[in-house]
C-alpha cells in the first residue's frame, strides 16, 4: 500500500488520517514532544498503531514539507488566538466584564 493512502489530503493545510477526523499534526505534535507511538495510540483510541506509524513514516520521508505544514498551522493558530484576544465573541467579552467587576468588588471590600 502506498503511504499516501493512509491520509485524506483535504486542503493544502488539512491532512487527516484516513477514516478519522484526526490531523497528522496531532500525532506529530505528541511524537515531537517525546511520546512513543504506543503512548499516542493510548491517547487516541480511534487510531491504530499502523496509522500512527504511517504518519511517522510519512513525516520522516517528507520532513521538510511536513515541517513547513506544521509551521503554517502553528502560525495560523497563533494569529487566530491573537484575533480572538483582540476581538472576543460577545459571550467571552461579557465573562471578562463580569470577572473584572468581581475583582473590583473584592478590592473594595478587602477580600
Amino acid at each position: 500500500m502506498e503511504l499516501e493512502n493512509y491520509f485524506d489530503f483535504l486542503e493544502r493545510d488539512d491532512i487527516r488520517i484516513k477514516g478519522t477526523r484526526v490531523g497528522i499534526e496531532t500525532v506529530l505534535g505528541d511524537y515531537l514532544d517525546g511520546a512513543s507511538p504506543e503512548e499516542i495510540a493510548a491517547r487516541y483510541r480511534t487510531l491504530t498503531l499502523e496509522q500512527i506509524y504511517a504518519t511517522l513514516t510519512y513525516y520522516w520521508h517528507n520532513q521538510a514539507q511536513v515541517d513547513a505544514y506544521l509551521t503554517r498551522l502553528r502560525e495560523y493558530s497563533d494569529a487566530a488566538y491573537q484575533r480572538q484576544l483582540q476581538h472576543p465573541i460577545p459571550a467571552i467579552a461579557r465573562l471578562q466584564q463580569l470577572r473584572e467587576q468581581r475583582r473590583r468588588i473584592k478590592e473594595r471590600i478587602g477580600a
